[in-house]
């Protein structure tokens, strides 16, 4: 049986992802390939009432988002690196709280993050994160529409559903 991920997601939109996206196809060219820059919304253990969830999206009365980043940060020993969203991300925790309305009891609060370097197919040497952190990335992105995303077997990660965020 193959297997199936579903992910919410905000893509990084492509007129500020050239730098993100450089860094990812140099040193980690395979999550390159299977998936844009983002930072995940809801994890696939957040999705299993779909029913709701599309109810929740489909009643969003939500603007766009903006995000602040950090410095690169390496994490999973070491082996991967991600930007880190700075401050207090309410308007974040407020669209994912919203979303899972009457699918989770208690959403989690995970930390909204890019990830440039994934610890599952790449790994960052001393050398490399020296070469991304003098990279000048984004401070701030604006999000402007949700993706519900697809993945099968390992595969590249397929838009199933978009909504974009009313402004």
């Amino acid at each position: 049986m193959v297997s199936k991920r579903l992910q919410l997601t905000l893509f990084v939109d492509e007129t500020v992802s050239q730098t993100i996206e450089k860094v990812r196809h140099q040193f980690n060219p395979e999550q390159y390939n299977l998936i844009k820059a983002h930072v995940t919304l809801c994890r696939e253990d957040e999705l299993e009432d779909l029913t709701q969830v599309y109810k929740n999206l489909n009643s969003l009365k939500f603007s766009g988002i903006e995000i602040r980043f950090g410095q690169p940060v390496r994490f999973a020993e070491g082996k991967g690196v991600f930007l880190p969203a700075e401050g207090e991300n309410e308007t974040f925790y407020t669209l994912r709280n919203y979303i899972l309305q009457d699918v989770v009891q208690e959403p989690k609060r995970p930390e909204p993050h890019i990830t440039l370097m994934h610890p599952r197919n790449s790994t960052c040497t001393d050398e490399i994160f020296t070469q991304i952190k003098a990279t000048s990335f984004p401070q701030s992105i604006h999000f402007t529409r949700i993706s519900l995303i697809e993945q099968m077997g390992g595969e590249e990660w397929n838009v199933i559903k978009e909504l974009m965020l009313k402004e």
